[in-house]
């Protein structure tokens, strides 16, 4: 599945008001980081990840780093030092994507 203009537009349009629940710092993309997103994951479908200043990559390769650590996850949304991931819920999705 991948997200349409339109689909990433209305999840960014949900992720603004979001804090970010992760950090990626010096180490780059850990198992620790990776857990700790899945574990937020169970919880909700769309999460912001900050990326700190002393990360080893840019903010936008580390984006897709995770979404492709984290089955199913979708990068949204790469805005300065932060990204916005979106995971849909595999029994019950509660954020209904426009087609």
């Amino acid at each position: 599945m991948t997200l349409t203009s339109k689909q990433r537009a209305h999840l960014r349009g949900l992720s603004h008001s979001l804090k970010p629940t992760a950090h990626v710092g010096k180490d780059g993309v850990t198992p620790a980081v990776v857990r700790s997103l899945l574990e937020t994951f169970q919880q909700h479908e769309l999460v912001k990840v900050r990326v700190l200043e002393n990360a080893p990559d840019s903010a936008k390769s580390l984006a897709h780093e995770i979404a492709e650590k984290l089955a199913g996850a979708h990068v949204v949304q790469t805005m300065g030092r932060n990204v916005t991931l979106y995971r849909p819920d595999p029994e019950e999705p509660t954020i209904a994507l426009p087609r």
